[in-house]
């Protein structure tokens, strides 16, 4: 079962952080981290999983209206609507037109961080400078890395379902040992280049407290097992890091600052798993195909996504 906060002390998570760096263990100019364990011979093998076809979207709607979760929610506004359809000044050509912006990054749009994201000391993956990411966007470590996108053997661990509860609250969080209990009940093994999704019961949480004031999150623990697994992806419906956060000195965010920074791990947040769920317990089994294509932002830390499942 989940237990309450085991808070690692900052010289535990400094340690854990020199302990878990990549930097260089893809050659000096690397700017993929994890994603090199993701190779053409898995993407390939990926492909067989699909058996009946389904297509499952891994993300929410994109939130227009603000809320507790979502303070700063993404502008959608006509540029030309029905009443304006023949404002082209082309005769005879009716058409609508959108603008959409945001804020990638926050705890409710379902995106993706880059690499360039997160620093530590003024450091981002591989060592470069944080200066690197300037007004304009990131010279290093972009979201264009991604540019062809994710394609892959997918992992779901609902691990509220493998250990018999309908949510984490927070205050808990999600160990080593949850990880291989919900392994043990799927019948499943994360293993190298998976892209792995991990569940803790957002939406349910949400809908049995009427609202949102946190979630739950993986323990800095966790880390040295997801290098272990050579994972070439993590992904959650919260950001991976529990909210309200650790409250460890200078760590607030571990799986963010030790997962991107050092290890060089995208890490998707704020997914929609509870169909994607119900549909592998339905089918009896919790791998399937994984794809998402980010856009490309040449100077991008980030990008809203849609994924999917195929199962």
């Amino acid at each position: 079962m989940a237990r309450e906060f085991d808070v690692p002390t900052k010289e535990e998570l400094d340690a854990l952080y020199e302990q878990l760096k990549n930097w260089g263990r893809w050659g000096p100019d690397d700017q993929r981290g994890a994603l090199n364990h993701l190779t053409d011979e898995r993407r390939a093998a990926a492909a067989g999983l699909v058996r009946s076809g389904r297509s499952i979207s891994l993300a929410h709607n994109l939130g227009t209206e603000p809320s507790p979760e979502n303070p700063h929610p993404a502008h959608h506004h006509m540029l030309a609507s029905g009443d304006a359809r023949d404002s082209n000044g082309i005769p005879g050509y009716e058409a609508a037109r959108d603008y959409v912006g945001l804020d990638v990054h926050g705890l409710y749009t379902t995106h993706v961080d880059a690499l360039s994201h997160m620093f530590v000391r003024g450091e981002m993956f591989g060592g470069r400078p944080a200066s690197e990411v300037r007004s304009d966007g990131a010279r290093a470590n972009t979201i264009m890395s991604m540019a062809d996108g994710v394609v892959g053997r997918g992992v779901l661990l609902d691990v509220p379902r493998a250990v018999g509860v309908e949510f984490f609250d927070s205050g808990q969080v999600v160990t080593v040992a949850e990880l291989e209990a919900a392994e043990a009940a799927q019948g499943v093994r994360v293993g190298s280049g998976d892209i792995l999704l991990v569940a803790w019961g957002r939406d349910a949480r949400r809908a049995a407290k009427g609202g949102f004031d946190g979630f739950s999150g993986l323990h800095a623990q966790c880390l040295p097992w997801l290098q272990e697994r050579e994972i070439a992806v993590l992904g959650s419906d919260g950001i991976s890091d529990p909210m309200p956060f650790v409250g460890t000195p200078d760590w607030p965010f571990p799986v963010h600052q030790i997962g991107i920074t050092g290890m060089g791990l995208h890490l998707i947040d704020n997914m929609a798993l509870s169909a994607l769920s119900a549909a592998c317990a339905e089918a009896g089994r919790w791998e399937f195909l994984f794809t998402m294509s980010p856009l490309r932002i040449e100077r991008g830390t980030g990008c809203p996504v849609n994924p999917t499942a195929v199962l």
